[in-house]
């Protein structure tokens, strides 16, 4: 039996690291045993190793196999909830701790970028597009809201000033952020991984965990293998499948499409993102995109409740692109992928603590890449005894989709629904 690929993606066609890992067997022992590979895992494994911890991770498929390593590839900072709806749902003492982790992650993931030398394209910046007048009174107030908590690395663009940015007339205006940024996302997880192994990390693949057994030590068990392990860290988010079932009670697999254009000229290039800005826009069910290190167009959307996989992921997002970029009529797509996030009801991370010595972290709600990475350095600190982020998160009630697991999906798209007609009404 042939071992587990990536998605058929761009990220896996120009990944830099191809190697496939060992599949564990036999018995292992570990300080901590982190189960998956993606970027709360090895985020999380990379801070532990950096402390002398000796940790191993079980992977079942490939390392950024999920959401990891097919996302749109965006650091985008703060939480889906911005720091006034947490201040205002939980407190202030919660708003004030959770605002100075808002744009933590962009920075970390620089760091390591930096320290490790890690190739993924990485490029500076990033543009929140209003598509209407509504969405470019909340992007001022979003600049407001962030500068009063000490970023000053903003400016918001007029309709004239976006076209330096994006070559379309959607837009009314938009907000620049400086901190943003974008990566080839696999790259930046396999160089993390590679990082870790450097530090004496061992990574095995193709290692699905069938059983978690908790004790002092904790046992986690594989169809080859057994690792036993003083701390046990689940972060398999959208892919934890059934180890966890009272936690993934709490949160709903979500479907994201990535197409990616074949390789544009330089004069195209400078057209669609003259300063190689990554884009989101403001809508409920958002599009994003950005341009390649190669120079192809990277662009997403589509949102489906419930992982279901659409059949023909070009036939939904390449008229997404054409109506952004209507000069691009007739421009090759070379990669089509779709892949799952984990939605949460509050749309907040849920973080908590089972016993004495099994920790989680899920549901990110499409602000993967910067949380993630954020998380896993919360868990390593609260693993080693420092617990003051940890807390802010685990405080955090966590609650179940109305319906339950029959008519979250209904429910939860019918209020996409509302919203987006919203989006289109401008209101």
């Amino acid at each position: 039996m042939s071992p587990p690929t990536h998605a058929n993606s761009y990220y896996a066609a120009s990944a830099n690291d191809k190697v496939i890992r060992p599949q564990l067997t036999g018995e292992h022992r570990c300080d901590v045993c982190v189960v998956g590979a993606g970027f709360t895992g090895i985020s999380t494994a990379l801070s532990l190793a950096e402390k002398g911890k000796k940790v191993i991770v079980l992977e079942g498929t490939r390392i950024g196999f999920g959401a990891s390593g097919r996302n749109g590839g965006q650091i985008v900072n703060s939480f889906n909830r911005d720091i006034d709806y947490i201040t205002s749902n939980y407190g202030d003492v919660i708003g004030k701790k959770m605002a100075k982790m808002a744009f933590a992650g962009s920075e970390l993931i620089r760091n390591r970028i930096e320290k490790y030398n890690i190739d993924c394209d990485l490029k500076h910046g990033n543009v929140f597009a209003a598509c209407n007048n509504k969405q470019f009174e909340e992007l001022k107030a979003k600049k407001a809201l962030w500068e009063a908590h000490g970023h000053n690395e903003l400016e918001l663009l007029t309709t004239s000033s976006i076209q330096d940015h994006i070559g379309s007339e959607r837009y009314v205006g938009g907000l620049l952020d400086r901190k943003g940024g974008h990566i080839q996302p696999l790259n930046l997880v396999l160089g993390q991984a590679k990082a870790f192994e450097s530090l004496g990390g061992e990574i095995f693949e193709d290692s699905e965990v069938v059983r978690l057994e908790q004790g002092k030590p904790g046992k986690v068990v594989t169809k080859q293998g057994t690792v036993i392990a003083d701390t046990i860290v689940v972060a398999g988010n959208a892919y934890i499948f059934g180890l966890l079932p009272d936690i993934e009670k709490k949160a709903m697999p979500c479907g994201t499409q990535v197409i990616t254009t074949e390789p544009l000229s330089a004069e195209i290039q400078k057209q669609l993102l003259p300063s190689d800005r990554c884009v989101e826009d403001c809508n409920y069910l958002l599009d994003y995109y950005r341009l390649s290190g190669d120079g192809r167009l990277i662009y997403g959307g589509g949102t489906t409740y419930g992982a279901r996989d659409p059949g023909k992921i070009e036939s939904i997002i390449a008229p997404k692109m054409l109506k952004t970029f209507p000069y691009l009529k007739g421009v090759k797509v070379d990669y089509a992928w779709t892949g799952n996030f984990l939605l949460t009801m509050m749309r907040m991370p849920q973080v908590g603590k089972i016993g004495d010595n099994l920790y989680y972290a899920q549901g990110y709600s499409g602000h993967g890449v910067t949380n993630s990475h954020l998380m896993g350095e919360i868990l390593s600190d609260a693993i080693d005894g420092e617990t003051e982020r940890f807390d802010v998160f685990a405080s955090m009630p966590q609650y179940q989709f109305p319906g339950g697991r029959m008519l979250r999906v209904p429910y939860t798209a019918l209020g996409a629904t509302y919203y987006n007609m919203r989006d289109k009404l401008g209101i």
